[in-house]
């Protein structure tokens, strides 16, 4: 009889494990991405605060663009200023974001994510390449986009 009930008893929690497992199943959302129509104009400006993760292109910038080119760059910040300073090439382009997260897409990153505003133009980006990995990630948010 305690055999019976053992099994029984058995049997109930792992039909509990398996709905509950089944419960907390996640997407990626690398795995769905967003389709955007916008196009980049040749001229804009715009302000890019880049932060998290271990890498060189961290702080608040004010970005001018023209012919599809960073012409100038403005750390609003001591890291921006730096950055500037010190490499203003890795001051990228909206193009160049957005083809970041295409490239994180195609690779496989754990996350790329991005929000548009109403015209296209990617307001948010964050990228995670691997999860389990420390200070990998890339966020990026975008204000004050002016077309010229």
């Amino acid at each position: 009889m305690t055999v019976v009930r053992m099994g029984a008893g058995l049997l109930a929690v792992a039909g509990l494990i398996c709905t509950v497992a089944g419960c907390g199943a996640e997407t990626s959302s690398a795995s769905a991405p967003k389709e955007v129509t916008w196009e980049e104009p040749a001229a804009y400006t715009y302000t890019l605060t880049s932060s998290e993760g271990e890498r060189s292109l961290i702080g608040r910038f004010r970005v001018t663009v023209r012919d599809g080119k960073v012409t100038e760059a403005v750390g609003l910040d001591d890291s921006a200023r730096r950055v500037v300073e010190r490499a203003p090439d890795q001051v990228p382009t909206l193009g160049a974001l957005l083809g970041a997260l295409k490239q994180a897409r195609s690779d496989g990153a754990d996350t790329a994510e991005a929000e548009y505003a109403a015209d296209g133009h990617p307001e948010r980006i964050f990228l995670d390449w691997d999860e389990n990995a420390v200070d990998d990630e890339e966020r990026y948010v975008v204000e004050s986009y002016e077309p010229a």
